[in-house]
């Protein structure tokens, strides 16, 4: 290879494609990063590992390697058919993601054999074409995705059919009038498949199974969302009613079984809409200096028995849904609402983990325990946040409130919530100094009215009252994973669902490195995880209150992994934990109730539950989690065209929130919604996307549309039904 730098650098194209062929040859079915193939191919020079990004990049063109993910490659040892899932697009452009993760596969229309979006498919590689991307076709379709499907009825004299907003289906589908269960011409209704297409029928035929309401009717469209991912938007009636039949009598034995801390300081502080409480904190002073802060969890886990006809519906559903205006509980209202709700001035059966902590937060003992709570009082953030700066908090500067004052501080339990305040401060800033990564994102909210119409959308920013709940539950989460994941007599750790969070993309920090450097920004990509975290906080810091920090911000974001559930425990970079799981929210997410029975499970000295077992739980949860959180975008996106429909031909000042080859998006300014500029209205010149540089430049005139740059809009569509708002530019807002 020769030494050093020099050495490398002598190195050419062919010879580091002959390494690079050995290499894979000679670990067959090995994924390997970039950083070990560097490592092992001693490619110590920038400009080597750059050609050697290349020549992988045209041995995956070449059918050689497969690409798995964007910073790592394996041997590609396919045949010439493969497994996977059909992603059919509006534009024809389909394609075929393989069942072992690397690169989708171009299936065009004539070649889909009349797949359909998530179908398990069986494919064909087809001989490739000089010059040409790989193409595969469909030869058989293995497994339907859904026999459901949510669409808008177009009833006629002979027939009636089903049009869907995707337009995703190449037919319509038909439905005899006889199974049009009362549906009329513009209902949104949920048809059952009841025949595919075949070699003989082109037609896919259904019948309805549920009439949701007219097209534009709130209740209707909010429903059509959930049933569009399947989620449910009604409650079994045998859950409900089994629901009814749970005592909420607490009784001797249960006061007798736990720690009461009846009579210690206990609040809850939540939303100011919020109906269930499933988070409470106490505190009071043992001695001098040393404080005991109790993070109290609502005891779902004691009403809802494993195996019963409630647990089995919350497993399936795994997460409430929160829609812009409702939520879709995981439990029974009786139970989320009532029973465990840790409700003000009502004694409840918590799962607790107590804190003994000295002023610096640093944790004397803790322990985890039953116990019985009552809460003094239910806060909302406003009310908190109120009290906090009335004494001389200034929120966003991670300052507690000065000393008090000669007359104390002032408002109702303000000492107690004060020192709350000052510890959460603390537990705080030792994350960020361990290596936690700040991302402060804003999230789009609507004000709505009794019918569901929005009136007001606005940012909701996180303020100091909810960032010290956020740092007691973080701290109980990790406690509670580190009892069970890192035990102290030496044992093996029994099975647990952690939270996850890998490393970000080698290769798309790199992007941002290389991308910033414009700015004038550094950032280190190789050192430790610890490093690579501090490094983006410090351009967090140094981009807050420049143009470019939602550019800068976005393009860091999407570096980052999505945390998961898993019993294999990887830590969770984010928040810069070895170990991390959920355990603080048991009335809205069932792996926070799977940790709960198993902590009472090896607090009685039980044996380590099934690994197989749990790790399908935890694929479940995780996969419930993202479909909710897609149905929950899609309802902003709703109420947000919703909002604008009167606002047809205004103009707006915005900026540029997403580069695609198909389009500008742009947030408006004022009010925060985000529509597009489609390809076909920048008509003035002929545009590259240059996905590298997140940009749009004009061949002839050199206009550039650089994300985060600033922009005049003009509202200039809106289609509800397709929750997509379309703008024209006006003008391109110089710096």
């Amino acid at each position: 290879m020769g030494k050093g730098k020099k050495g490398g650098k002598r190195l050419t194209k062919k010879q580091v494609a002959e390494r690079l062929q050995q290499f894979f040859e000679q670990h067959p079915g090995k994924t390997f990063s970039f950083k070990e193939i560097f490592k092992n191919l001693k490619l110590d020079t920038h400009p080597l590992k750059m050609l050697a990004i290349d020549v992988m990049e045209e041995m995956a063109w070449d059918d050689f390697l497969t690409k798995v993910t964007d910073s790592s490659y394996r041997l590609n040892q396919a045949g010439q058919v493969l497994e996977g899932r059909f992603v059919r697009k509006t534009n024809g452009k389909n394609s075929f993601v393989p069942d072992d993760g690397s690169t989708p596969i171009f299936v065009s229309e004539r070649n889909s054999k009349s797949a359909l979006n998530g179908d398990h498919v069986r494919v064909q590689l087809m001989a490739r074409r000089k010059r040409h991307i790989k193409e595969a076709m469909v030869i058989e379709i293995l497994k339907r995705a859904k026999d459901q499907v949510v669409g808008k009825l177009r009833v006629e004299r002979d027939m009636a059919f089903l049009v869907t907003p995707e337009n995703l289906y190449v037919h319509d589908i038909f439905v005899p009038k006889r199974k049009l269960k009362g549906g009329k011409t513009g209902d949104k209704a949920v048809v059952k498949i009841t025949q595919w297409p075949d070699a003989d029928h082109k037609n896919i035929m259904g019948e309805v199974i549920d009439v949701l309401g007219p097209t534009g009717e709130n209740d209707a469209e909010m429903h059509a969302i959930l049933a569009q991912y399947g989620l449910p938007y009604t409650y079994p009636k045998a859950a409900e009613e089994a629901a009814e039949r749970i005592s909420a009598e607490i009784t001797q034995q249960d006061y007798d079984e736990r720690e009461d801390f009846r009579n210690v300081f206990t609040c809850t502080i939540d939303p100011r809409d919020a109906k269930d409480f499933d988070d409470a904190l106490s505190i009071r002073m043992l001695d001098k200096g040393l404080w005991q802060v109790g993070v109290h969890i609502a005891d779902v886990s004691h009403y809802v028995t494993e195996g019963s006809i409630i647990d089995k519906e919350a497993m399936k559903r795994a997460t409430s849904v929160y829609l812009v205006d409702r939520t879709i509980p995981m439990l029974p209202e009786r139970l989320c609402n009532f029973i465990c709700s840790l409700r003000p001035d009502e004694e409840k059966l918590a799962y607790s983990v107590i804190f003994n902590m000295d002023e610096n937060a640093d944790i004397k003992t803790y322990r985890i325990v039953h116990t019985v709570i009552k809460s003094d009082r239910r806060y909302a953030y406003e009310e908190v946040q109120q009290l906090l700066e009335d004494n001389g908090v200034v929120d966003g500067t991670g300052e507690p409130a000065p000393p008090a004052p000669k007359g104390g501080y002032k408002g109702e339990n303000a000492d107690n919530l004060i020192m709350l305040d000052k510890l959460a401060k603390k537990l705080r800033e030792k994350r960020f100094k361990n290596g936690a990564v700040k991302f402060d994102r804003e999230e789009l909210h609507f004000d709505v009215d009794e019918q569901g119409k929005p009136v007001r959308a606005y940012f909701k920013r996180s303020k100091d009252a909810n960032k010290l709940i956020e740092e007691f539950m973080l701290l109980a989460n990790k406690t509670v994973a580190e009892s069970v994941g890192r035990p102290k007599d030496g044992r093996a750790p029994k099975t647990l669902p952690y939270r996850v969070h890998d490393n970000p993309d080698p290769q798309k920090l790199e992007t941002l490195r290389e991308f910033i450097m414009k700015f004038g920004y550094k950032l280190k990509t190789t050192s430790t995880k610890g490093e690579t975290s501090r490094s983006l906080n410090k351009l967090m810091d140094e981009v807050a209150g420049k143009r470019e920090q939602n550019l800068i911000e976005t393009i860091a974001l999407r570096a980052m992994m999505k945390a998961k559930y898993s019993i294999h425990n990887i830590g969770h970079f984010g928040l810069a934990f070895d170990y991390y799981t959920h355990f603080t929210s048991p009335i809205r997410r069932y792996p926070d109730t799977m940790v709960h029975r198993l902590l009472t499970r090896y607090a009685a000295g039980g044996r380590s539950a099934s690994k197989e077992r749990y790790e399908e739980l935890c694929e479940h949860s995780s996969e419930m989690e993202q479909i909710a959180q897609n149905a929950e975008r899609d309802s902003i996106k709703y109420k947000m065209v919703e909002f604008m429909a009167d606002k047809l031909g205004e103009e707006f000042d915005a900026h540029i929130s997403g580069i695609a080859s198909y389009g500008i998006y742009c947030e408006i300014d004022e009010n925060h919604c985000e529509g597009m500029v489609p390809m076909r209205d920048l008509d003035d010149d002929y545009y590259d996307f240059d996905e590298r540089n997140y940009c749009l430049v004009g061949r002839r005139c050199h206009r550039k549309y650089q994300l985060g740059d600033p922009i005049r809009i003009q509202v200039a569509r809106v289609d509800q039904e397709k929750r997509q708002l379309d703008f024209t530019v006006v003008e391109k807002v110089k710096r």
